[in-house]
């Protein structure tokens, strides 16, 4: 008989658990992490089955799955800069997809309303608004409490001006749930958060995600710009400045070749070019003067004369009337 003793459920568990990490680690090159605090087995079951065929979550106790790393850290070095970001109530997303953007959408849009919890911070602005509450006025007094304008109307409690109750970060009070309570509203939406990204050996805020190619675009030249005022300011040639270094030097030249009587192939096209634009507006003055000289010969023309007659008062000055 073997003196071996069975093993426990809980080492059964974390075996299990250390076994799908390492599945996971090996199979999957991205990593999701995820807060799933005040997310209920139902709201993450749904998660997992909008995941299916994509991804893959995984949550478990930290100190198994930072161990589990560690070990494949051993052997893939990149793994050590995940281990850091494995504390606190996570749960990781594996998954081989590149669009890790559209990857998010997906864990972020399964939300259910929750009621406000005393003693929990507000994630968002709570307010409450104004109209009818269904109340009796014998509970006026509670809002009063709360700095809340109410009036009787048709038997019941009117809140008369939208109340910012809760500011977003600040703590939820008792009086806060017992209002919200009575009023039926579930203020809170709460789901799966994106904290991190796990990419290719680098870790990163799932911010980085919203970027768009404009964007990066925008940033990217940002830096030159101000790589190339740099070089320019110390006067330290870099492939950056170059182009504004050899503009400076064509200008140089130009000023030159137009004070002097020294020509060369790009500032006699320059000069060219600048006499055809100045000539052109002076064309363009003669055409439209010719056109107003048309213009008005011809509305003299349709113009009619007007008749010479005895434009005087109506008698001699002294009472001659002939």
């Amino acid at each position: 008989m073997s003196d071996e003793k069975p093993k426990s459920k809980r080492k059964i568990r974390k075996e299990s658990l250390k076994a799908k990490i390492d599945k996971c680690v090996n199979e999957f090159k991205n990593i999701l992490i995820c807060n799933v605090d005040n997310v209920g087995s139902n709201q993450m079951q749904k998660v997992r089955i909008a995941l299916r065929g994509r991804a893959t979550l995984l949550m478990g106790k930290n100190t198994i799955i930072r161990k589990a790393v560690r070990e494949h850290a051993a052997r893939n070095p990149q793994l050590d800069a995940l281990i850091p970001h494995l504390w606190g109530n996570i749960g990781l997303v594996f998954t081989n997809e590149s669009n890790l953007n559209a990857l998010r959408e997906v864990v972020l849009k399964n939300k259910v309303p929750a009621a406000a919890k005393s003693g929990s911070f507000a994630p968002i602005d709570v307010f409450v608004p104004p109209g009818p509450t269904g109340l009796d006025p014998g509970q006026t007094g509670f809002f009063q409490a709360l700095n809340i304008a109410t009036k009787i109307a048709r038997g019941s409690i009117e809140i008369i001006n939208q109340v910012h109750l809760v500011k977003k970060g600040d703590k939820v009070t008792s009086s806060h749930v017992a209002l919200l309570t009575k009023l039926d509203i579930k203020p809170f939406f709460y789901g799966i958060t994106v904290l991190k990204v796990y990419e290719a050996g680098s870790v990163f805020d799932s911010a980085v995600l919203d970027l768009t190619p404009a964007d990066l675009y925008a940033k990217f030249f940002n830096g030159v710009r101000k790589l190339a005022a740099l070089s320019l300011a110390i006067g330290y040639p870099t492939q950056a400045s170059l182009p504004h270094i050899l503009g400076n030097g064509f200008r140089r030249l130009l000023a030159v070749s137009l004070a002097t009587e020294y020509e060369f192939k790009e500032a006699k096209a320059f000069k060219n070019a600048a006499a055809a634009a100045a000539s052109a507006p002076k064309e363009e003055k003669k055409e439209s003067k010719a056109e107003a000289k048309k213009e008005e010969a011809k509305a003299a023309e349709e113009t009619p004369a007007e008749d010479e007659g005895d434009f005087g008062l109506g008698g001699g000055l002294f009472g001659n009337d002939e």
